[in-house]
């Protein structure tokens, strides 16, 4: 039986329908703008009219569908929280979108979609498929995370499973939009570890360069940077293996392409990690852009 996903970004919309979850074929996938500037009735208009659009292609239409957000989906209240498409915050989205589609919508954050897309079809599946729990970092323009465990996505009691980005990490950070200071997001997110660089040095550079620059040997202020996310990764990451011993991390992201947190990253993870050996599995994400969407369908 096909199973179909959405993932709703704040720029776009994408939809996706796979044979089956034991056969994860793309049968079809689609993506239309978001345009949320239009707000919050319109957003719901924009799922209504891809899903709409993909049925007409296919034929039929979902008896059910997986929605990966921005934000989570307060369990208790029912009500979105934490998104950074904030228009959506304080609103009851599923139970509305439900209402507007005429099907049963099961919903998750795109950070817990992304490690169950990994664990389901991806670099998890691939190479070891005998984790049983499994951490999924997104570290790009911002930082999230997702615990999944035995191929089920964990939310927690308040929805917040897996919101390893809004730990505290270090006060150079400075003050973060969830009104906290030294958020592990302000900390080894792509836009701020920019900020921070530019700040320091007075340069105003893209990170893959700065990471580039480093590499070349010859400029001290770039190496400081990466120097600084390495340090810092060993330190945020240990926090959740010694709570959490996950069977693999993945790492997802813009940031998660510098080579360098795989090697150097990894020596300073065990640091301060409560073991003699770190026995932890890293693995590089397999599914690129498309793991929101295809967690998403396995949501049903």
């Amino acid at each position: 039986m096909p199973i179909w996903g959405i993932d709703l970004g704040g720029t776009k919309v994408e939809g996706v329908i796979l044979e089956g979850p034991e056969n994860p074929e793309v049968l079809l996938r689609k993506r239309i703008f978001t345009e949320s500037k239009d707000g919050y009735q319109h957003i719901i208009g924009r799922i209504k009219f891809l899903i709409d659009q993909m049925s007409q292609e296919v034929g039929y239409r979902p008896e059910k569908i997986g929605i990966a957000t921005p934000g989570v989906l307060d369990p208790r209240g029912g009500l979105m929280k934490n998104s950074n498409t904030t228009i959506l915050n304080g609103q009851p989205f599923k139970k509305d979108l439900e209402l507007g589609l005429g099907i049963p919508v099961a919903m998750a954050n795109d950070a817990n979609c992304f490690a169950l897309a990994e664990y389901k079809m991806g670099a998890i599946s691939k190479h070891m498929p005998e984790a049983r729990v499994v951490f999924g970092v997104i570290m790009g323009t911002g930082v999230g995370g997702g615990i999944v465990v035995n191929g089920q996505a964990i939310y927690g009691r308040q929805g917040i499973g897996g919101e390893w980005g809004h730990n505290f990490l270090d006060i150079s950070g400075g003050a973060c939009y969830c009104g906290k200071v030294g958020c592990v997001e302000q900390v080894l997110s792509g836009k701020n570890l920019e900020r921070y660089h530019q700040e320091k040095f007075k340069e105003r550079k893209l990170l893959k360069n700065i990471y580039q620059d480093h590499l070349g040997g010859n400029s001290p202020n770039d190496t400081h940077t990466i120097n600084r996310l390495i340090t810092q990764f060993g330190k945020a990451m240990a926090v959740i293996i010694n709570i959490l011993d996950p069977d693999a991390i993945v790492i997802g992201g813009g940031v998660g392409n510098i080579d360098l947190l795989y090697t150097a990253g990894i020596k300073e993870v065990k640091k301060h990690v409560f073991n003699k050996e770190l026995e932890t599995v890293f693995l590089k994400p397999l599914l690129g852009d498309s793991a929101g969407v295809f967690g998403a369908a396995y949501l049903i």
